[in-house]
């Protein structure tokens, strides 16, 4: 009968709950001189972020760091929670000086996808550190009394989950920057104010 008592109180206490932690969204700009929507795309050519070899238009960028409690538990060692901090940056353009009214419109609407698109890249961060989240919590690694066996598997683990966001970025930018993408539909329309 204890046993049964057992199996009924362990069955009703929740599991281990996934922290409740917003991101941290931040926006960095860079200045971008002229009064036409040609000067002002051509400044962002010369003054945009600079990635890889070359420079890109905008560009979200992240911090992540993590508050972890490993406990060795009769020989094994569990992971019992993982709390992030996430810091996202947005980097955009902006204008370095006040537009003629039509060019502003048309940046506007410019500057509204561009900040579209990369909120898709911080929503794509944020699914990545909640799928870290629920992959940690509740780790337990047999036979590592000193927590040190479950950090190895943890970092593997977590290097998966890196490495398809990264991918799953990459395969969204391909698809908006390529033949009838939004992207290059954002920037002919600004270019030609259609």
């Amino acid at each position: 009968m204890k046993s049964l008592v057992t199996l009924v109180v362990a069955l009703l206490l929740p599991a281990p709950a996934l922290a409740d932690w917003k991101p941290v969204e931040k926006v960095e700009t860079y200045a971008v001189p002229g009064e036409t929507a040609r000067e002002l795309y051509d400044a962002i050519g010369e003054a945009g972020p600079l990635l890889g070899k070359g420079r890109v238009i905008a560009h979200t960028n992240f911090k992540l760091t993590w508050q972890r409690d490993y406990r060795p538990e009769g020989g094994a060692c569990v992971l019992k929670t993982a709390r992030p901090k996430l810091i996202i940056t947005y980097t955009l353009p902006k204008p370095a000086a006040k537009l003629p009214a039509a060019v502003q419109a048309r940046w506007d609407a410019f500057a509204a996808g561009l900040t579209a698109h990369e909120k898709v890249h911080g929503d794509s961060i944020v699914d990545m550190v909640r799928k870290i989240e629920a992959t940690s919590i509740g780790l337990t690694v047999a036979d590592d009394p000193g927590c040190s066996k479950i950090r190895t598997d943890l970092t593997r683990r977590l290097a998966e989950l890196s490495l398809a966001q990264r991918q799953a970025s990459r395969d969204f930018d391909k698809v908006e920057f390529g033949r009838d993408g939004n992207m290059l539909k954002l920037i002919a329309a600004f270019l030609s104010g259609g």
